[in-house]
């Protein structure tokens, strides 16, 4: 059945990362580096998660931590850093609006690679998988129509648009650079969706493992930003966005969102966390009318009415999948004990 509290979770995470989003673009705009974000992000998050994980392991234990699954956090945490590079480089050459829309593509990735490593099942010929890839289909088209298409102002909101479209003042070389890495994040995040479910149900420690894996992003990330950023004034904090900017990535998205989408993978599966991807573009889109007075258009009305037909669908797959799974077990045994009479009453008559 479906589980209203994962669901919630993840919705927060999406509200967190658009969020991220648009903060990091603001704080990129006024000189930071985005390199030297991502050291100082990860590096802040090292103290909050080393704290949650001595207090949530007061009591309960974690698993024994072996060479092998040291080996694996420590490519997760490589390709954790890539993405968080990528991204950040894609949206200072772009814009936050079109790192949403690569986003969007993140359950088509991450559907593909789920079904290669058998943690999805496809058979066409059962409802529920139909269902699972045209909902996957359908929300992704909704995503991309709220970014591609905008119409005409729906009434009863503010004539004004404040929409975030970098692409007006940007050259079109660094729009085509910011869409091509923030391509490239969404298909490694989809990797790293499906790559840290497998590591998470082999050693089930959300805490520990992203508090490793933030560790090793740390040291990757300053070798590379070391060679990346000569200038020692770009390693310089400032108390203004860039240091609000670092300190609501580290605890809000580098730690919490890490851990609580790390929880709901390991229940429910890569696939179900990527499909909440394009959810978070109607997320941006009610936040900038709700708070910063943004124009409301038709293509983002049907592009969320889409995502949200998808979304149910794809929902509904995977609870008649479950259905079905547990009903296997339960016929099995019905069976059997039928069965077991019948031999006893052949033996009895032999």
């Amino acid at each position: 059945m479906w589980s209203f509290k994962l669901m919630l979770v993840m919705l927060v995470i999406e509200s967190l990362e658009m969020g991220l989003n648009t903060i990091s673009k603001a704080a990129m705009s006024r000189g930071m580096s985005n390199f030297v974000f991502v050291v100082y992000s990860n590096t802040f998050a090292i103290p909050f998660l080393l704290l949650s994980c001595l207090l949530f392991h007061r009591r309960k234990t974690p698993p024994p931590l072996t060479t092998s699954i040291l080996c694996r956090i420590f490519v997760l945490g490589l390709i954790s850093c890539s993405i968080q590079m990528f991204m950040y480089v894609g949206i200072r050459y772009s814009s936050p609006t079109l790192a949403s829309a690569m986003t969007d593509l993140v359950p088509a990735f991450t559907f593909i690679l789920a079904i290669i490593t058998r943690m999805e099942n496809l058979d066409l010929r059962v409802r529920s998988s139909r269902a699972k890839s045209i909902g996957t289909i359908m929300s992704i088209t909704g995503a991309l129509t709220m970014t591609m298409y905008e119409g005409p102002p729906v009434a009863f909101t503010s004539l004004t648009s404040t929409k975030l479209n970098g692409n007006v003042t940007l050259p079109q070389s660094n729009w085509v650079i910011g869409g091509i890495l923030s391509a490239i994040a969404a298909f490694m995040l989809a990797v790293l969706f499906v790559f840290q479910t497998s590591i998470i149900r082999a050693y089930p420690a959300e805490l520990m493992v992203t508090l490793i894996c933030c560790t090793f992003v740390a040291m990757q990330s300053s070798i590379v930003s070391l060679m990346a950023e000569r200038n020692p004034s770009a390693w310089r904090l400032r108390p203004d966005i860039e240091l609000i900017a670092i300190v609501y990535s580290a605890v809000l998205v580098v730690g919490l969102r890490s851990v609580a989408s790390a929880w709901v993978m390991r229940r429910k599966g890569p696939f179900f966390a990527a499909m909440f991807k394009p959810v978070g573009i109607i997320i941006a889109v009610v936040m900038g009318v709700t708070f910063l007075g943004d124009t409301l258009y038709l293509g983002s009305v049907v592009g969320a009415a889409i995502i949200a037909i998808g979304f149910y669908t794809v929902m509904w797959g995977k609870d008649k999948e479950e259905t079905l799974l547990e009903d296997v077990p339960a016929h099995g045994m019905e069976s059997s004990s039928h069965n077991v009479p019948l031999l006893q009453n052949k033996t009895f008559q032999a």
